[in-house]
């Protein structure tokens, strides 16, 4: 697991899961300044059921790297995207069926997560 070439992808990874973090925290605060307590609450859920799946995805698609291990790779990464798929349609059930909340703060705040990280390339290169 502690393999040289790994090192990389985890370190994007990490970047990655910061910046969406940062800005699920920011849509929060201004969202909790512009609509109050409950629209903040709704968006902070948005955000975290981005972004576990995604920290899940990075664990698992990680682990491995180098051409000895091809196969463990491919399996890491399908492994990976099936348990992101699985902890976002858990977690969404989860919000909907416990948590009391306001469908458009959480939806905004899930699709602000979820396409931003898109954008990333163009905040965070090295010029």
């Amino acid at each position: 697991m502690s393999n040289s070439l790994t090192k990389a992808g985890r370190k994007v990874a990490r970047t990655q899961i910061l910046f969406t973090i940062t800005l699920m925290l920011i849509t929060t605060v201004i969202i909790y300044f512009i609509w109050g307590i409950a629209h903040a609450k709704s968006a902070l859920l948005g955000g975290a059921v981005a972004i576990i799946p995604n920290m899940i995805f990075a664990y698992k698609a990680f682990r491995y790297a180098g051409a000895q291990s091809s196969k463990k790779v491919v399996e890491s990464f399908y492994s990976g995207v099936k348990l992101k798929m699985l902890y976002t349609a858990l977690l969404f059930a989860l919000v909907f069926k416990f948590m009391v909340i306001i469908p458009s703060a959480f939806l905004s705040t899930y699709c602000v997560v979820v396409f931003f990280p898109l954008l990333q390339p163009l905040f965070l290169t090295k010029r």
